[in-house]
């Protein structure tokens, strides 16, 4: 094992790995369905979007007619952000698609808490404030609207599913311009070994092509495209 602890481990995923090629272990070991849907997309896509990693944080959203009679108007959302740990992501599933469940001010909460992203598979809001703090958020688009008295947070730190996809609270999380990846804690290990072996494999395949092996080739000898 090359890490000594979670620091590493988060490090070494952040400089050496991208989903592409831990998306491709995680199929090698029967695990096929692990990727959100395609149109969970970081908020620029322009530029070059660093590795976002961290460990799930699950929040669960509801949609509502009209903000509660008693308690808070966003439910346990307040509680969830204060509960936030270092290196976690903020993962928000349940919401319908007519309000944003991740603004500005939150974002602000949890880079406090010392959260590393956000995940939301419906809509967030105050993008250009999102920017300034660059702060990585993934959404399927952006809309004004709040969530006040249309979603509330219901729970957190419990397992949820986004198109299909599990998430237990603790799982480990790299997403990219390429996607967003779900790594089950209890099967890490293994995959992020071989994704460092395959990714280090690739830039060797890249390499002898550059110097002139044809692909049916390079494939033949290392078993890496």
């Amino acid at each position: 094992m090359e890490w000594d602890n979670e620091k590493e481990l988060l490090e070494l995923i952040r400089k050496e790995l991208y989903t592409s090629v831990v998306g491709d272990i995680c199929d090698e070991i029967d695990y096929h369905n692990q990727f959100l849907s395609q149109d969970i997309r970081p908020i620029e896509t322009h530029k070059r979007v660093p590795v976002m990693v961290g460990r799930a944080m699950p929040v669960v959203e509801v949609n509502v007619f009209e903000e509660p009679k008693e308690g808070l108007p966003f439910g346990k959302m307040l509680e969830a952000l204060d509960n936030l740990k270092e290196n976690e992501i903020y993962i928000c599933a349940g919401a319908a698609k007519n309000y944003a469940t991740i603004g500005e001010l939150m974002c602000t909460a949890m880079i406090a808490r010392g959260a590393v992203g956000a995940i939301s598979d419906s809509f967030i809001r105050d993008v250009e404030g999102i920017k300034e703090l660059n702060f990585p958020v993934y959404s399927t688009g952006f809309y004004a609207q709040d969530q006040r008295g249309r979603g509330m947070v219901i729970d957190y730190r419990v397992p949820v599913q986004i198109n299909g996809v599990k998430i237990n609270p603790g799982d480990l999380i790299i997403a990219d311009i390429d996607g967003v990846l779900v790594v089950p804690k209890e099967k890490e290990l293994e995959i992020i070994t071989k994704s460092l072996e395959k990714a280090r494999g690739e830039k060797i395949v890249q390499l002898k092509i550059k110097e002139g092996m044809l692909a049916s080739e390079a494939f033949k000898k290392f078993g890496i495209m």
